[in-house]
């Protein structure tokens, strides 16, 4: 049975109705849990608390005292879902959208998603030369935001998983600019030994079996000093099928004309079922040391390796969970952060000083022969590949990609009293981060005379990018009365940010200016950099009329830094500004349950727009603007001992405000006559992409006691989202097709006695095939053939969600 809207409609009708009995974004799933997965006998009383404890104003806070849209992932709701990874925590967060890469291969896997919230995503491609992200990831106090995407953290031991929707520019920077989602850790305990394991033995339909191996251990080492040391491995199963196919390319003379020859090639020795599998492991280790009762030092080393093979997206044309690829395709992501938090007192004022320095190295290759295959076929670039001996060559490509990341970052904070009349947070922040680039695009067997000099490709990129932030901040708060808060916000900031290196086929070299400046290089054809400064600001009045009920109104902005085209009839793009007009309501029914709702206007000012231009190349500009108006809500209800139900629903309506044009060499659009078909044109009142007007979930959970000893637990939850664009150009959208919206349903059944547990659990229960993102290799005009001049048509690939996966998780606390 399959749970799809196009196909069942009663499934959408009924997750819609169940969805619209509240709206919801903030604190979905906010449910309250002790400290850690093992619940010590000492800390019985403190499972009664019904407090959700954030940090997200930088300050310990309450979330219902807190006056931002937040959802809060604790340890507990973490556990009882079951989940492992990004995308488990994503589709629980309703003001959350993501995109994987969509081309095809294992770029489309774990570690390359891209995080958009509230609808503010124009579609870009991610380039490694292009844009920073628009929403920032945090680990603890440390930012972790890397260019190709968000770190695929496996998620266990973590104390909760906050998402704050809207401008975070004040205190949390550049790359927060319509959001920010922060992965807080369980820190190391003074109070006692503990630990918990967990053993998981899963098995995907249509695919392979998969396990879990995961562990914590909480030491004292003394009265003053404690550790935590943390560790996973966890295998996925594959369930996309590489299938066995051939490639006919048609043979060209020097002059484009086709000599009647032709080559064809199969993937015999690639064909493969469920190759798509992924290998995680990694450890984590934190050491706490109170040197007196105002200070403590936290040091921690977290690091993990994830292992991909395979595509991760099924191609148009074919089976379900189908490709046909003919290149070797495997991402190697591994990445270690050591990160250092010291926390005192200087009089009653708080000293918080947060530093990390982490590095990332991620090794890929790609099957590229779409690119070489469409150009082939609809072009005459094939005239050009030949061998030593000047032998037509079968245009095969392939990619192996070598990018190296550092990233720094440091912040000194000072926030007085939190029960004073007048409160004040501030502090200075500065992040480094370096992007070493290299990408070999490999034609096996080209002639040397077509080779980048010093290497074996027929297009060489390998750049140098140091993006570099500084900025002030600070935030004044005033009880105007015991019941009216008044706050002021802003954060100066500085970026400068510069790119350097070599890209190109080998005839690029004629062009270079200067030596190589990069080792590797056969000189230097890039050179840029841009700086700039800046303010944003944050304006809120809470109030706060009672214990219970807490409404606020919010004037902020957020923005992301500009940055350079690398193609020199480009100019650098500037930065884009997101301004935030929100008013929301937090309201308490007692024993945790709770209504939280917030409406907004987001009012997004020169978008960076990311698109492919000539030969694949991104080029970056700032076009347009956009309105997004939503609004979200959450209801947590617990009618009863033992009975939990979360429900929550966002609705987007994100359009553009004026015309949209993105045609190389055209500035008017409309006067160049380019309105029909793949025009680069989209009109006021369009919609962006990649955001459904409406997700959302609901989670209904019940735990009760069999016998003294043994405890049982049931769970159902419901996702759901909507329709979306793939692109803002409805042109180039045609021939993506939209993303359909889909439902999915998890179920689980579980018993605790003592210190054991098991559950059984079933995720995406009617293996419903969700469209996640669509992709190309190339320009949607030639690798979509929209005009049908290949006999198989264009190459589309779409990331599904993961298939119906039945699994059985052991767990045991001590």
């Amino acid at each position: 049975m399959r749970l799809q809207s196009h196909n069942t409609p009663k499934w959408k009708r009924a997750a819609t109705a169940l969805l619209a009995t509240t709206f919801i974004s903030a604190p979905l799933y906010a449910q309250t849990a002790p400290a850690d997965p093992a619940e010590k006998p000492a800390a019985a009383a403190a499972q009664e608390s019904e407090d959700i404890i954030v940090t997200a104003q930088k300050r310990t806070e309450n979330l219902q005292d807190v006056p931002i849209a937040i959802t809060a992932i604790t340890t507990k709701t973490l556990d009882d879902l079951q989940v492992d990874s990004f995308e488990d925590y994503a589709r629980l967060v309703p003001s959350l959208s993501s995109k994987a890469g969509g081309g095809g291969g294992s770029a489309d896997g774990p570690g390359t998603n891209n995080v958009y919230f509230r609808g503010v995503a124009s579609g870009d491609n991610a380039n490694h030369s292009a844009s920073l992200p628009s929403v920032g990831t945090y680990l603890d106090e440390q930012p972790i935001t890397t260019i190709s995407g968000a770190l695929d953290i496996h998620i266990f031991d973590i104390a909760r998983v906050e998402a704050l929707a809207g401008p975070q520019g004040t205190l949390y920077g550049a790359s927060s600019q319509a959001g920010t989602v922060r992965i807080i850790t369980n820190k190391p305990d003074l109070s006692s030994t503990y630990g918990a394991a967990n053993l998981e033995l899963n098995k995907v339909a249509h695919g392979d079996w998969g396990y879990t191996g995961e562990g914590f251990i909480n030491l004292p080492i003394s009265s003053n000093v404690a550790t935590r040391i943390v560790g996973w491995y966890r295998h996925d199963g594959g369930y996309i099928d590489n299938i066995h196919g051939s490639r006919t390319m048609r043979e060209v003379d020097s002059s484009g004309t086709p000599t009647g020859g032709s080559f064809t090639f199969d993937n015999g020795a690639l064909a493969e079922d469920n190759y798509n599998d992924v290998d995680t492991y990694g450890a984590r280790a934190a050491l706490k040391i109170d040197l007196n009762d105002n200070w403590t030092i936290t040091p921690q080393v977290i690091g993990q390796v994830q292992k991909a093979d395979g595509s991760f997206a099924e191609e148009r044309g074919l089976g379900k969970l189908e490709t046909m690829q003919f290149n070797p395709e495997s991402l190697k992501d591994k990445w270690i952060q050591a990160a250092l938090t010291v926390e005192g007192k200087l009089g009653n004022f708080d000293v918080t000083y947060a530093g990390s320095y982490m590095r990332r190295q991620v090794d890929s290759e790609l099957d590229y022969s779409d690119y070489s295959y469409f150009y082939d076929e609809l072009t005459t670039y094939g005239a050009y590949w030949y061998d030593n001996d000047y032998n037509p060559l079968l245009p095969n490509q392939l990619i192996q990609a070598d990018d190296s990341y550092k990233k720094m970052s440091h912040e000194l904070r000072v926030a007085s009293p939190s029960d004073k009349r007048l409160r004040l947070i501030g502090g200075l922040f500065y992040q480094r981060q370096e992007h070493n680039i290299e990408q070999n695009y490999i034609v096996p067997g080209l002639a040397d005379v077509a080779k980048v000099p010093g290497t074996n490709d027929i297009w060489y990129t390998k750049q140098l990018r140091v993006d570099r932030d500084y900025a002030a901040f600070g935030e004044l708060s005033f009880d105007i009365t015991p019941q009216l808060t008044a706050t002021a916000g802003g954060r100066w900031y500085k970026y400068d940010n510069s790119l350097v290196g070599f890209f190109g086929f080998a005839s690029y070299v004629g062009d270079c200016f200067g030596p190589s400046e990069i080792s590797g290089t056969p000189c230097t054809n890039l050179d840029k950099r841009v700086k700039d400064t800046g303010f944003v600001h944050r304006l809120n009045l809470t109030y706060k009329p009672n214990e219970d009920m807490l409404f606020y109104a919010t004037w902020s902005r957020g923005f992301r830094p500009g940055g350079v085209n690398r193609r020199g009839t480009f100019p650098p793009y500037d930065p884009d500004y997101l301004t935030n007009y929100e008013a929301g309501a937090k309201i308490s029914f007692g024993h945790g349950s709770h209504f939280n709702v917030a409406g907004y206007i987001e009012d997004w000012k020169d978008m960076q727009v990311s698109l492919l231009g000539q030969n694949g190349l991104t080029v970056v500009r700032n076009v347009g603007k956009s309105r997004i108006t939503g609004i979200e809500a959450d209801l947590l209800l617990r009618p009863m001992p033992g009975l939990t139900w979360s429900t929550g629903v966002s609705y987007n309506h994100a359009v553009l405000r004026e015309d949209f044009c993105f045609q190389e060499g055209v500035v008017d659009c409309r006067n160049a006559g380019l309105q029909g078909g793949l025009d680069f044109l989209a009109e006021k009142g369009d919609k962006l992409p990649l955001t459904a007007p409406w997700k959302g979930s609901s989670a209904l959970r019940y735990e009760w006691n069999l016998n003294a000893d043994l405890k049982a637990n049931v769970q159902g939850v419901l996702t759901y989202e909507g329709k979306r664009k793939r692109d803002l150009r409805p042109g180039i959208n045609d021939i993506y097709g939209d993303l359909n919206s889909y439902a999915e349903v998890d179920i689980s059944a579980g018993l605790d006695k003592g210190p054991w547990s098991v559950d059984l659990f079933a995720k995406n229960l009617f293996d419903v095939r969700g469209q996640l993102s669509k992709g190309i290799q190339c320009r949607e005009e030639i690798c979509g053939d929209p005009f049908g001049e290949t006999a198989s048509g264009g190459k589309i690939y779409t990331v599904v969600s993961r298939p119906r996966t039945i699994g059985l998780r052991v767990g045991r606390k001590f």
